[in-house]
């Protein structure tokens, strides 16, 4: 192999990295979808080597798992999923909150909530996407004014996930009106220095992003059509 495509590959697996994660949080490759190498070669103009080292990261980030003589499959949405995630969220995000009040870049949340303020179109893949690109970046630029480089990664991992399940739940209803006015009382409580409320108010967005999500979930064809079993002792 030559330098120069020595050089080439992992800037392609990047891409390719990049861009089926991208389509994977969005949901435009939804949950539960079988996908094999070739097939996304095709589908994105890139080589099998970039495709398959993307599929290695996507699968350690758990976005994809390994299906033998099959492909792999998108990992599938469950309810212990949600549970998990947002009880991790109420762990992390309300306490980097109470440790970055005072210390915010409050120009640069400002800017972020402006862009959430442009709301979203229900149902429309772009505006929901850049709406919670917007929200996801507001949320890890708190943790960062926390001053814990460690705590700042795990939320924003832990965000990546949570945008996936955003983008499910958005599609039930809007709600771009409440979480303008719970972003512009976080970023007040976070200037003027009050640890304790941004905490509070922290603590309860999460609570009222949970209850939309489980409650989108809920009301999908997919869950209200599953049978109930009793469980195996």
């Amino acid at each position: 192999m030559s330098t120069a495509a020595a050089k080439t590959i992992p800037l392609l697996s990047e891409r390719a990295y990049e861009r089926v994660k991208h389509d994977i949080i969005c949901c435009l490759i939804a949950p539960g979808t079988e996908v094999s190498e070739a097939q996304l070669c095709e589908q994105y103009k890139l080589g099998k080597a970039p495709v398959r080292m993307a599929l290695s990261r996507l699968a350690h980030d758990g976005l994809v798992r390994a299906m033998p003589r099959r492909g792999y499959m998108v990992t599938p949405v469950t309810l212990k999923d949600i549970q998990d995630v947002f009880e991790l969220r109420l762990l992390l995000e309300p306490r980097a909150a109470r440790l970055a009040a005072g210390k915010v870049d409050a120009k640069r949340l400002r800017v972020l909530d402006e862009i959430c303020r442009a709301g979203y179109q229900s149902g429309e893949a772009k505006s929901t996407a850049r709406f919670l690109e917007a929200n996801k970046e507001f949320h890890v630029a708190i943790a960062q004014a926390s001053g814990n480089a460690r705590l700042t990664h795990a939320i924003a991992q832990l965000l990546d996930e949570m945008t996936r399940l955003l983008h499910l739940g958005l599609g039930f209803r809007n709600r771009t009106q409440e979480m303008q006015h719970e972003h512009r009382t976080l970023v007040r409580a976070l200037v003027r220095g009050d640890g304790a409320t941004a905490e509070k108010i922290c603590q309860e967005q999460i609570e009222a992003a949970r209850d939309m999500v489980l409650k989108a979930i809920l009301n999908s064809d997919t869950v209200m059509n599953v049978a109930i079993v009793a469980e195996s002792r």
